[in-house]
């Protein structure tokens, strides 16, 4: 007996699957922020312009804003003693409904090190959120804000989507 062709012999080959459509967060940008400065002086003008994102000063998001909230404050006694009841807020669900907090952005209010209560104050707050450090940058300080982010702040530039 005669067989056919060998694709008769294995049967029919299947037509290949077409692939998957790609995920709509595949496509979409760079997620986007708004920075909410816990105090005033906290550097949140700053941040969003050298990390890009909206700068919300001291205000909550408006329903036009991006719903992802990094919080800002200094490292010093009164910029640390902001955080704690803020992020309850949002744990307690009192925060404006829709908004997301990603987490916390602490800015050194002074080169050098943190003195150590201050250092054990920022430990407490890493247990219980997402916190970024920024060391003291003095060019910021000058209003130079054209340089690349500091070395330290990589893990934040990344989540802000500012790697250059």
């Amino acid at each position: 007996m005669r067989q056919g062709p060998e694709i008769w012999i294995r049967g029919p080959v299947a037509l290949p699957e077409p692939a998957p459509p790609e995920p709509a967060h595949a496509r979409a940008s760079a997620r986007r922020f708004s920075w909410v400065g816990l105090h005033g002086g906290a550097g949140v003008s700053t941040l969003a312009a050298v990390y890009g994102g909206h700068d919300g000063g001291r205000t909550w998001p408006g329903p036009a804003d991006p719903r992802s909230v990094l919080l800002v404050a200094r490292t010093h006694a009164a910029g640390l003693d902001a955080v704690v009841p803020a992020v309850e807020m949002f744990r307690r669900g009192d925060a404006p409904k829709g908004l997301d907090l990603d987490a916390v952005v602490l800015v050194a209010d002074a080169p050098g090190r943190l003195p150590r209560p201050l250092a054990h104050r920022v430990r407490l707050i890493e247990s219980v959120i997402d916190v970024y450090r920024v060391p003291w940058v003095n060019e910021w300080r000058l209003g130079d804000l054209g340089e690349r982010p500091p070395r330290e702040t990589e893990p934040l530039a990344r989540l802000t989507g500012a790697m250059r």
